[in-house]
């Protein structure tokens, strides 16, 4: 008889930053380290700014009111930074420029 069992989906229980990461807790135990300069608005943030957090949907997410930041713990947990930082455009190609042909 197949099991339809399904691994649950991970939450956030708390965050906290390092000098160069953004750390979060996860309600298994697991810990999520990410480059803090994937989150170019955190790194714009005050620490006052970034240790003003709240859990979206029970752990979801982190959402900063004062960043207008939201993060998913699956976008963390599947290494993807968020858009605009630099590596965020070193994770697609650029496109190829075309040269006039010469004659």
């Amino acid at each position: 008889m197949p099991s339809s069992r399904t691994e649950p989906e991970p939450l956030a229980r708390s965050v906290r930053f390092t000098q160069r990461d953004l750390v979060v807790t996860l309600r298994d135990g697991r810990t999520v380290r990410t480059p803090l300069n994937w989150y170019p608005r955190l790194v714009k943030g005050t620490p006052a700014q970034r240790g003003r957090w709240e859990l979206i949907g029970g752990g979801i997410g982190i959402h900063w009111p004062a960043l207008d930041e939201d993060l998913s713990v699956d976008g963390m947990l599947r290494r993807i930074p968020a858009v605009g930082s630099r590596a965020r455009a070193r994770s697609f190609p650029r496109p190829r420029r075309r040269t006039p042909r010469r004659r």
